[in-house]
């Protein structure tokens, strides 16, 4: 895109020809080219700064159609005309700071006609009129211009934070996901051990029992029998002495 000043340039450039194919003389290149500046400057700051960006846009976008219309059919009455009555004309043009001020430039006046105030067009103001269609156009298209670019900016930026949100959220699948696996997997090696070690308990041998007491009994004192022993109602000797 080119600068501002480029674009300054160009269309000095383009006047001057223009110019010296009609015969306009220099005075009058200088003059227009103040015109258009001070135009500019009715816009920005004069209209686009003090209003909110909607209320500016419908403002200048109003101006647009009614100087269009008067180039489009410049011998049609009811295009060069308004009342500050109206709705919308009261909202677009008189309410908002600068745009009645606009419309003056282009050349309407106002006018009291059977007790009713309006606002007529000066056709006499018809190069002001096609001076400043051409700078409204100009912001009009730039300001689009703009807008498109930032709604493309809050489009991306909307979508870079969908991506992301999205990606944390496949973040937060893939982690619970892997930890079901690693769950699994725990589960797994536990129920092995526990097989495992049933498997080795079930086949280790069974250990002997162990054999019935066979310690003989103690041998009764001197003097005692075998016979004895067993039969305790036997007188039993006395004990030998010397």
């Amino acid at each position: 895109m080119s600068s501002p000043t480029a674009q300054l340039l160009a269309e000095a450039a383009a006047r001057r020809h223009a110019g010296a194919d009609a015969g306009v003389s220099s005075a009058q290149l200088m003059e227009e080219h103040e015109k258009r500046q001070n135009l500019r400057r009715m816009i920005d700051p004069g209209i686009i700064r003090p209003n909110s960006r909607q209320v500016a846009m419908d403002s200048l976008k109003t101006l647009s159609t009614m100087a269009e219309n008067i180039l489009r059919e410049p011998d049609n009455p009811k295009y060069q005309t308004f009342k500050h009555e109206n709705d919308t004309i009261k909202r677009r043009l008189i309410q908002p700071k600068g745009a009645l001020e606009y419309a003056l430039a282009l050349g309407f006046r106002p006018k009291v006609t059977g007790f009713q105030s309006h606002y007529v067009f000066n056709v006499s103001k018809m190069d002001d009129l096609r001076v400043g269609a051409a700078i409204l156009k100009e912001t009009l298209d730039r300001e689009m211009e703009k807008e498109g670019r930032s709604q493309r900016t809050t489009e991306e930026q909307k979508a870079a934070i969908a991506a992301a949100a999205q990606n944390v959220k496949l973040a937060f699948l893939d982690d619970r996901q892997s930890k079901a696996r690693r769950d699994a997997r725990d589960r797994e090696l536990r129920e092995a051990r526990e097989s495992a070690r049933g498997s080795q308990g079930a086949s280790m041998p069974l250990a002997p029992s162990p054999p019935p007491d066979q310690t003989p009994a103690p041998m009764p004192g001197v003097g005692y029998t075998l016979a004895t022993v067993d039969n305790p109602d036997v007188d039993q000797p006395p004990p030998y002495h010397d």
